[in-house]
C-alpha cells in the first residue's frame, strides 16, 4: 500500500519587495536606493527648502534649513550653495553683504574638498561689494599653495584685479590728472598671474586677450586707461594707495 505524500505547505512571503513610488523634485545629497521613512521625510523637507527659495519665501526656507542642518543624516556643509542663498535679502537680486563674505570665509576652512569653488565665489562677492583690494589680497594669500596654484580661473581673477586696481584714479570734479599712468608694479603682477593661467589653460581666451592688452600698454609712451568703470572701491574714491601687506598665516 502506497501512501500519498503530504502536500508541501505554501510559502508565505512576509516582506513585500520595495517599490519606489515616491516622487521627489530635487536630488538629495547622499541619496539611498531604499530610503527609510525618515529619509523620505528628509527628502520632502529638502523639496520644501528648494521650492521656498524659488518662490522667494525666505522665512519658510530658513525653517526647513534649520531642521535639515540639525539632522545627522544631512551634511549641511555640502549644501553651502543653498546656505549662501539663504543670506540674501531677495533671492531674485544678486548682491553681496558682509554676512555672505564671513560665511564663505568660514566654509573655506570647513569644507576642504570644495575650497577652490568657494574661493572663486568669495572673490566674486568681494568684487560685487566693491572691495577689489580685499579680493586681490585673499587670492594672493591662497594662490601660492596647493591646490589653488594649479587653478587657472583663480589666476585670471587675480590678474584682472591687478589691472583694475592699477588704473589711475578718475578725475574728481572734471579736472584731468596730468600724466596719469598705471601702477607698473601691479601691471607686472597681473602679467605673472595671466601667464600662469595661460600656461595651465592654453585655450583661455581671457588670459590671452588681456596679456595682449598688457603688451600694447607697455608699448605706449603714455599709459592710459582702456576700461571705463564705475567703482565704489576706496582705491578710486580716495586716489591710489600703495598695496597693503599680505596677511601672514598664523602658527596656530
Amino acid at each position: 500500500m502506497t501512501s500519498n505524500p503530504e502536500p508541501e505547505p505554501p510559502t508565505y512571503v512576509f516582506e513585500k519587495p520595495y517599490i519606489d513610488d515616491h516622487r521627489f523634485l530635487f536630488a538629495f545629497p547622499n541619496e539611498k536606493k531604499t530610503p527609510s521613512a525618515r529619509q523620505i521625510q528628509l527628502r520632502r523637507l529638502y523639496d520644501i527648502l528648494n521650492l521656498s527659495l524659488r518662490r522667494d519665501d525666505l522665512v519658510r526656507a530658513t525653517r526647513a534649513w534649520s531642521i535639515l542642518a540639525r539632522c545627522k543624516e544631512t551634511n549641511w556643509k555640502a549644501m553651502w550653495t543653498l546656505g549662501i542663498t539663504l543670506l540674501e535679502n531677495n533671492v531674485r537680486v544678486l548682491e553681496s553683504n558682509p554676512r555672505k563674505i564671513d560665511y564663505l570665509r568660514t566654509m573655506l576652512l570647513q569644507l576642504p574638498e570644495e575650497r577652490e569653488r568657494i574661493l572663486v565665489e568669495l572673490a566674486q562677492h568681494y568684487i560685487h561689494a566693491g572691495r577689489h583690494r580685499d579680493a586681490l589680497d585673499e587670492l594672493e594669500f591662497y594662490l601660492p599653495s596647493f591646490p589653488y596654484h594649479d587653478n587657472p580661473v583663480l589666476h585670471v581673477y587675480a590678474g584682472l584685479l591687478c589691472i583694475f586696481i592699477a588704473q589711475p584714479p578718475e578725475p574728481v570734479g572734471g579736472n584731468d590728472i596730468e600724466e596719469a599712468t598705471y601702477d607698473s608694479n601691479l601691471l607686472s603682477r597681473a602679467q605673472i598671474f595671466l601667464e600662469r593661467a595661460k600656461a595651465l589653460d592654453p585655450d583661455n581666451i581671457v588670459a590671452r586677450e588681456f596679456l595682449h592688452k598688457l603688451h600694447s600698454l607697455s608699448q605706449e609712451p603714455t599709459l592710459r586707461s582702456f576700461a571705463s568703470h564705475d567703482s565704489e572701491d576706496e582705491t578710486h574714491s580716495k586716489g591710489y594707495q600703495s598695496p597693503q601687506p599680505k596677511r601672514r598665516r598664523s602658527n596656530s
